[in-house]
């Protein structure tokens, strides 16, 4: 009697975890590098190939990470976003064309405005991975001593700028260097 019971069970348990998991939302993927050091890279810059942007460049201020690409859909959804947050100038914004050639990066900003203070580039995804990337758009914030204490997954909004962003910025700049 009990092993009729034991592939109901079974079923029973599986369909627990499917709806528990299909219930999450895919924006709130963990990070394992919140409160870590940012990646290190020296990464060419966008327009000027033979200049070259690292971390250590950066120490000193808080600052944005967006991590985006030509060819990705919600990266023209964030984008006039971004727009909006550099008008604002309260956080530098280092975009990170991702998995991208150089001329489809700089014909998008041309049509589209450019947001960044540098754009850095990562063709081959490997700077992308060191960030823990999952897919385009994502973004980190990182704090004066080059912590990420931040990601957002998926496109911003003007409600997770203003909600989420911008305090963290606020707060993040009162700290001591």
């Amino acid at each position: 009697m009990t092993r009729a019971w034991l592939p109901l069970a079974i079923f029973a348990v599986l369909v627990a975890f499917l709806y528990k998991g299909l219930s999450l939302d895919p924006k709130n993927i963990p990070s394992p590098l919140i409160n870590k050091p940012a990646p290190e890279f020296s990464l060419p810059r966008l327009y000027q190939p033979d200049e070259v942007l690292s971390k250590k460049d950066l120490l000193g201020r808080v600052w944005l990470m967006n991590v985006w690409a030509s060819w990705c859909v919600a990266c023209k959804q964030e984008h006039p976003v971004l727009m909006i947050l550099a008008k604002k100038n309260i956080v530098p914004i280092v975009g990170l064309n991702y998995k991208d050639t150089n001329e489809k990066g700089k014909d998008w900003l041309k049509h589209g405005g450019n947001p960044y203070n540098v754009v850095l580039v990562d063709q081959d995804g490997r700077a992308g991975i060191d960030w823990g990337v999952y897919g385009v758009p994502e973004s980190f914030l990182v704090d004066k001593k080059g912590m990420i204490r931040h990601k957002f997954t998926g496109p911003l909004t003007i409600n997770s700028i203003e909600n989420e962003l911008l305090p963290l910025v606020r707060q993040l700049n009162q700290e001591p260097s």
